[in-house]
């Protein structure tokens, strides 16, 4: 049996996640600038149809990228959440811990995908729906703690986010450092999740 009949025989869930780490690899190496589906296929030995039935185009697999990042991410604060105990502190720190964590290892690459895609409809739902998801897994677990994060304060604790980890990806800061300061960040972000009664 040819090594082409093999790869067509692939299930749909794990080639999609060959192509994924296949076009991982090709941003590490080049950036998102030259990454093209007509090299995804290549470099996976498949036809460049099969990468277009998957991802529709450039965007939809540097999207895919993305809302992989965020699984992941939610998948380290559930694990992490999951060893801490419910104190603000330890969930503050848990919560800080697992989006910088996360940032870190993806490294360049999620920026460079994040950059590509800046300002396009595709990134702004996909960062919408995946940001939506984690941050109401963060809230869930801070109600149990008495407190709540507003609207206003997702975003803040988002663009911190951000921030220190490119800090840390540039070398301003420590990973340690990243971690602390969004630690204190959250805990200033909170707020009393029943308003105290009037008097």
């Amino acid at each position: 049996m040819s090594d082409d009949g093999r790869r067509r025989r692939m299930p749909r869930g794990e080639r999609r996640a060959q192509l994924l780490a296949v076009a991982r690899e090709l941003i590490r190496e080049r950036g998102t600038d030259e990454f093209t589906l007509g090299r995804l296929a290549e470099r996976a030995g498949v036809t460049k149809p099969v990468v277009y039935d998957h991802f529709g185009d450039r965007a939809g697999a540097l999207a895919e990228l993305y809302r992989e990042f965020e699984e992941q991410q939610r998948a380290t604060l559930t694990a992490a959440l999951a060893e801490a105990s419910l104190t603000l502190d330890a969930v503050c720190r848990a919560v800080a811990g697992a989006y910088i964590d996360c940032s870190l290892a993806e490294g360049r690459e999620l920026a460079d995908v994040v950059s590509a895609l800046d300002g396009s409809a595709t990134l702004v739902e996909v960062r919408r729906e995946a940001e939506g998801a984690y941050l109401a897994l963060c809230d869930d677990v801070l109600v149990s703690c008495g407190v709540r994060l507003d609207d206003a304060g997702a975003r803040a604790l988002i663009g911190a986010g951000d921030a220190l980890t490119r800090a840390a990806l540039d070398e301003r800061v420590s990973p340690a450092a990243a971690r602390s300061t969004l630690t204190r960040v959250l805990h200033a972000l909170v707020t009393p999740a029943t308003p105290p009664e009037e008097s």
